[in-house]
């Protein structure tokens, strides 16, 4: 298996979403964006307001809500998490990863960050 064809296993099992449809999410209450992105990107690019910022190795750790090191949004298991990366790949593997710690509800946001910025969502910094 190569890696084309594990993001194609991986996002079948998920709900991904586009960047209007996390927007809308995030603003009714009913999504928590998680900002996977590393701090160069971030820097450069901005952030999504309202958006949790993880690093990626410390995501699992971050929203178990279990977990001794969870961070206070990670309430339980059936919370929606939207995790969002630059482009909407290392998303998606994210996202499969905290359905095996129990939160069937994550998902992605197809095509990150880029795509959200392309939408003229709001954006804060640079």
């Amino acid at each position: 298996m190569n890696i084309d064809e594990l993001l194609q296993r991986v996002r079948a099992g998920l709900d991904r979403v586009t960047a209007p449809e996390a927007f809308a999410a995030a603003e009714a209450g009913d999504a928590l964006l998680v900002d996977i992105r590393y701090a160069a990107l971030r820097d450069r690019d901005g952030l999504i307001p309202g958006a949790l910022v993880v690093e990626r190795n410390e995501l699992e750790w971050r929203l178990d809500p279990l977990g001794s090191h969870r961070a206070p949004e990670a309430v339980s298991h059936d919370l929606r998490v939207v995790v969002v990366c630059n482009e909407g790949y290392a998303s998606s593997l994210a996202a499969a990863s905290l359905h095996q710690l129990g939160l069937h509800r994550a998902t992605d946001l197809i095509g990150g960050f880029q795509a959200w910025r392309a939408e003229g969502l709001p954006v804060t910094g640079p």
